[in-house]
């Protein structure tokens, strides 16, 4: 009869297999039940909800948070995978902080889905996710980087609210720095009549030395026949943009 210790020996070496293989969000139909419990006994994994547990360290103190935010992005990858397939995406301000590497753990991680449910699931460490029945990017501007699906970097900055450049000026202006040309946004901002974000993306290019991206967003929004008020996101500096006179009435859509 094997000892103790061959028996926690062979559970090991399950899960040193699946971790082997990438695996980070481990359910509970990934090991037998009898794994299972002898690795959440012995330490070597922790729950994160009823079905679902990650890897830990046995010499991990209770109540420490390390085993947990170095797992976090993997783990909700694999499990939005496993809920919404591909008919999913975060937030398009998570969305840019993850596109200029800011990896930060937030305390509530939004999650758009047609399929959500507009709940709360609880995470370790008061950390938790909120699915929500929002919009996802349209076709072409939706990105998936390590297994997370993320709006692109024109699409982040067109669907973003005004709060993400102030709250996170670092971040954002990272992330303009990643548009080469207007034509990467104005596509979005045409397509619907988005003045307020067409003047708040302007203002925000002009902020960060873009002058050119900046001028062919108004004159482009100009020339379709709209009226925006440029206005700087990091400082909200307002400018109104007049039409040209020969152009036919403009109408202001929001």
């Amino acid at each position: 009869m094997a000892s103790p210790h061959e028996k926690l020996a062979e559970s090991l070496e399950v899960l040193k297999a699946m971790q082997d293989r990438g695996v980070v969000a481990v359910r509970s139909r990934d090991l037998t039940r009898t794994h299972r419990e002898r690795l959440l006994r012995n330490g070597f994994l922790q729950e994160v909800m009823k079905g679902w547990y990650i890897p830990a360290r046995r010499d991990e103190a209770m109540g420490e948070s390390t085993s947990w935010y170095a797992s976090f992005w993997d783990f909700c990858a694999a499990y939005l995978q496993e809920r919404f397939g591909t008919n999913w995406s975060l937030s398009p301000e998570q969305s840019l902080l993850l596109h200029v590497g800011n990896m930060t753990v937030p305390r509530q991680l939004l999650v758009r889905s047609p399929k959500a449910r507009n709940k709360v699931t609880k995470l370790p460490h008061d950390t938790s996710l909120f699915d929500t029945r929002a919009a996802l990017p349209e076709a072409g501007y939706v990105v998936e980087r390590d297994g997370l699906r993320l709006f692109s970097v024109p699409a982040g900055l067109v669907s973003s609210a005004s709060g993400y450049f102030r709250q996170n000026p670092a971040d954002a202006r990272a992330a303009m720095a990643m548009v080469r040309d207007a034509s990467e946004v104005l596509g979005l901002l045409l397509e619907g009549g988005r003045t307020t974000v067409a003047g708040r993306l302007a203002g925000g290019f002009r902020n960060v030395g873009r002058d050119r991206v900046a001028d062919d967003i108004v004159n482009a929004m100009r020339t379709a026949g709209y009226d925006i008020r440029e206005k700087d996101p990091f400082d909200e500096t307002v400018q109104l943009i007049s039409p040209a006179r020969e152009q036919p009435p403009y109408v202001t859509r929001i």
